[in-house]
């Protein structure tokens, strides 16, 4: 699904809504959690799951298509944690 899709199944749910609104609040809310993970900060959506970042380590990386040695920095990478309701629903268990 897509963000599109999502605002599209939102504004089914709740014709009372303009679409335009539901837009505007699911922009906001991604970039809520866009921002607080670059900040550092964790996100955790009670029984969905939790946004985080992880930081992979500076290495020396390989060229796939000439074998040349390539320096890849350090970075941030996102993570994100399912949360137990979500776990269970997605194994038949709720």
């Amino acid at each position: 699904m897509i963000k599109s899709e999502l605002v599209q199944r939102i504004a089914e749910r709740n014709t009372h809504l303009y679409q335009r609104d539901i837009e505007n609040i699911v922009g906001s809310i991604l970039d809520e959690v866009v921002k607080a993970l670059a900040r550092g900060d964790r996100v955790e959506l009670r029984g969905f799951g939790a946004f985080s970042t992880k930081e992979r380590a500076a290495r020396v990386g390989r060229n796939p298509r000439t074998g040349d040695s390539v320096k890849v920095d350090q970075k941030f990478v996102p993570v994100f944690k399912t949360g137990k309701e979500l776990r269970m629903r997605l194994n038949g268990k709720a």
